[in-house]
């Protein structure tokens, strides 16, 4: 059991533990939409958790058993300063073996077949 919580969480610290909890009780609306689709293995029969802690962050939503991370991003991930460091936690999650798809918070809210059809289409392609 050690080693799969070590896989599962990639040396996340008590902090991020913390935190993430937080973070499940302040989501957005976006999320809640997303959470909704995700939840209790309603998508393909894969188990998703939200504001899961993983390496040095806390990812969106995270299903294990795929390696997929799915980042929800609202207009605060436009400025410079946050691409820049999106980049570079796609590079360590990457290095980890893990894939992140991202959506603004617009798809999520307007185009949410297209979202989920993306999802999916990851799935199938694995």
């Amino acid at each position: 059991m050690k080693d799969y919580n070590e896989n599962l969480f990639k040396g996340a610290n008590a902090k991020q533990f913390e935190f993430s909890k937080e973070l499940r009780q302040r989501h957005t609306k976006p999320e809640e939409i997303i959470w909704e689709i995700l939840r209790n293995r309603r998508l393909n029969g894969l188990k998703f958790r939200r504001q899961h802690p993983i390496v040095n962050y806390i990812a969106d939503f995270y299903c294990h058993e795929i390696k997929l991370v799915i980042e929800i991003d609202g207009k605060i991930h436009n400025s410079r300063e946050n691409k820049e460091y999106d980049n570079e936690r796609n590079k360590e999650l990457k290095e980890e073996g893990i894939t992140t798809l991202r959506f603004t918070n617009e798809e999520v809210l307007n185009k949410l077949p297209n979202v989920i059809e993306k999802v999916k289409d990851f799935i199938i392609h694995l």
